[in-house]
């Protein structure tokens, strides 16, 4: 099959590098400029065929109404001068409250083509990877062609980075890396700050369906629990912290049956009963019964053989170094922390500024709590494993992997550009 160039006021191939002080955002942007420039139309749609292809939306009729009213844009090179603006993920503009975006594949476009809507889709206008491409048939059957040819978008898995408008380095860069294993999974770029993500219906149904957070109100009450790691079972940390402490008082190594032993010992002597000291004066907390507590031993221990089970599959993986353990798995928290920060950017119940500062506040908490990425990784592993995965090593823990051994190996990847600490 071959494509001609698109119809309308398109400029012909460009010769030489891109324009002076341009920087393609993103791969997505350098390929289509590059095809452009050859005057390979043909690769030109290919790339767009791969593409998240956003596009604006009227808010207050998806908030009142869940319906996407497109918002078409005006631009005078064109006859009659109305446009269908559509912008790859790396040439979306900065968050606002009052515009929001929504995401389609090209072929959607082709298809939902209604005589109604303006005569030209625009390819992320303005900018030097810019192409004016006709709507209506025949063209748009071309567009199909293509979209059919590539299948499915699937962006899931790719290590994908912002060139320009999005922290390389300091305080923000090294929070927004704190969420790069699950910006790996699901191929967003692991250094926007200015979310879209999924776009504004995807990420209000992301925090409704995954969260059960319907409000600013509700995503402020999960986001301070993230970021003070109190959103993971109590009972995960107690059992690490016992261990921890064993091998701070008897030098790292720690056997799997005394840490069990030492575990039940301290759940026994917390449910005696005890005088307490306070304020108040002199109390007495009442025992537990007997039989409660040894149902808290038996969870515990069996805690216990979940958690050296997935560390013995991590160490096996190549996620955990040998003879080393997992201190916490706060990281679970602060890893969707990062992520929780910039999803209610993208569903507007958090401003910029806001969810810079929690990205940052994650950084710090995570820099306090371990030692290097990979310390924080295989504690993000394993705090989802616990969640998750019910010991079936399943997708929960394999795409953890490998969006962990990319995060460790790609040389522009932020665990290998940015310090830890």
């Amino acid at each position: 099959m071959s494509i001609g160039p698109p119809s309308g006021p398109v400029p012909p191939p460009v010769p030489g590098g891109p324009p002076s002080g341009w920087v393609a955002p993103t791969d997505v942007e350098a390929a289509l400029w590059e095809a452009k420039a050859r005057g390979d139309w043909a690769a030109y749609f290919d790339v767009l065929a791969r593409a998240e292809l956003f596009f604006e939306i009227t808010r207050q009729a998806y908030d009142a109404e869940g319906r996407r009213q497109v918002l078409f844009g005006r631009d005078p090179r064109v006859p009659g001068g109305r446009v269908w603006n559509v912008f790859t993920v790396g040439m979306l503009p900065a968050p606002d409250p009052y515009r929001v975006f929504d995401w389609e594949p090209l072929g959607w476009f082709a298809r939902q083509w209604e005589p109604s809507d303006p005569p030209f889709l625009v390819v992320n206008p303005g900018s030097p990877c810019e192409a004016f491409l006709p709507t209506a048939p025949p063209h748009s059957g071309a567009w199909a062609q293509f979209a059919d040819r590539a299948g499915p978008v699937d962006v899931s898995q790719r290590l994908f980075t912002l060139r320009v408008g999005g922290a390389l380095q300091g305080p923000v860069a090294l929070g927004l890396a704190c969420g790069a294993l699950l910006c790996v999974h699901n191929g967003s770029p692991w250094n926007a700050m200015g979310w879209h993500g999924s776009g504004y219906p995807g990420e209000l149904r992301r925090l409704r369906e995954w969260w059960g957070i319907g409000s600013r109100e509700e995503w402020q009450a999960a986001l301070r629990k993230l970021l003070a790691c109190e959103s993971h079972s109590t009972v995960w940390e107690f059992a690490l912290t016992v261990r921890r402490t064993i091998a701070r008082d008897f030098g790292g190594h720690v056997d799997v049956g005394y840490w069990r032993e030492a575990a039940a010992d301290v759940i026994r002597a917390n449910d005696a009963g005890h005088v307490v000291l306070s304020e108040d004066g002199v109390t007495r907390t009442e025992p537990r019964p007997e039989s409660e507590t040894e149902a808290r031993v038996r969870g515990v221990q069996h805690l216990i053989g979940r958690i050296t089970r997935y560390e013995a599959r991590m160490r096996a993986d190549g996620v955990l170094p040998e003879h080393r353990f997992v201190a916490s798995v706060d990281a679970w928290d602060l890893g969707r922390a990062s992520k929780m920060a910039r999803w209610g950017l993208g569903a507007r119940y958090a401003t910029l500024q806001e969810a810079e500062a929690a990205v940052v506040e994650a950084g710090r908490a995570a820099v306090r709590s371990y030692r290097s990425w990979q310390d924080f990784s295989a504690g993000y592993v394993l705090g989802r494993c616990l969640h998750f995965d019910d010991e079936e090593f399943g997708r929960w823990y394999t795409d953890m992997v490998d969006a962990h051994h990319t995060l460790m190996s790609a040389p522009d990847s932020p665990w290998t550009t940015i310090p830890f600490g």
